[in-house]
């Protein structure tokens, strides 16, 4: 993992220890450094290092004892789609897999869509991408983004193939997702759905529209989600 050198330092040190924890040299039930610790290893304020190590208790990868420190909780078997960390943060080692059903490239808005548009958004036209994502090898999210085309060069010809949206953003762009507003429906499967997410038409499937703010005030992220609830349920902090 290659961290930008100006993203935040509370974000670097969140991302160093998610990887830590991610990769196991940190297991369920260990104690993460000291603060203290943590200050002198990487020269981070307190205050720095309480930033990010709240962030992943949110995000579920720690959790804070009064006494005894942070300690490192396993993920639930539950996928974070409601989680501003995303889908590939929540997951952890679990196996996780992108498939690219339409490659990103910059289209015109649809008509009638799903959330409210500024004339900034409609002037720039938006990036638009499908993907089935694959937990264990089994399909559990079909996901239709829409991105806002400002000020993001170049970003249909990156990889997404196997990588997470958000840390691209994050690694290329410098864009942060702080939250956002979202509606979830039960619907039944249409063909091209049931197909994907290897189901029977007509089958209930959770469809989730999402809007979700970055720390850019005018850009913004779209999805439309159709998730496979047989398996794994749904959790996140949003």
């Amino acid at each position: 993992m290659v961290l930008e050198k100006n993203i935040p330092q509370h974000r670097r040190l969140y991302e160093i220890l998610r990887k830590h924890i991610i990769e196991g040299i940190y297991q369920e039930g260990d104690l993460l450094p000291s603060e203290n610790e943590l200050c002198q290893l990487y020269g981070m304020t307190r205050p720095t290092v309480r930033q990010s190590l709240s962030t992943l208790a949110n995000d579920g990868y720690i959790r804070k004892h009064q006494g005894k420190g942070s300690i490192v909780h396993h993920l639930p078997k539950e996928i974070g789609i409601l989680s501003v960390s995303g889908t590939t943060s929540a997951v952890g080692r679990r196996n996780l897999k992108t498939r690219i059903i339409v490659k990103p490239s910059i289209i015109k808005w649809p008509e009638n869509f799903m959330f409210q548009l500024t004339e900034l958004e409609k002037e720039s036209g938006c990036i638009y991408l499908e993907r089935l994502r694959l937990l264990e090898n089994e399909p559990i999210f079909y996901d239709i983004s829409f991105i806002a085309n400002i000020n993001l060069p170049r970003i249909t010809s990156r990889q997404f193939e196997n990588r997470s949206l958000f840390q691209i953003l994050r690694d290329h762009y410098h864009i942060e997702i702080k939250g956002g507003e979202q509606r979830i429906k039960a619907i039944p499967a249409s063909a091209k759905i049931s197909s994907f997410l290897s189901l029977k038409k007509g089958q209930p499937v959770l469809h989730l529209e999402r809007k979700m703010e970055t720390n850019n005030p005018v850009l913004f992220l779209y999805s439309s989600i159709f998730c496979n609830t047989e398996k794994y349920s749904i959790f996140g902090r949003f």
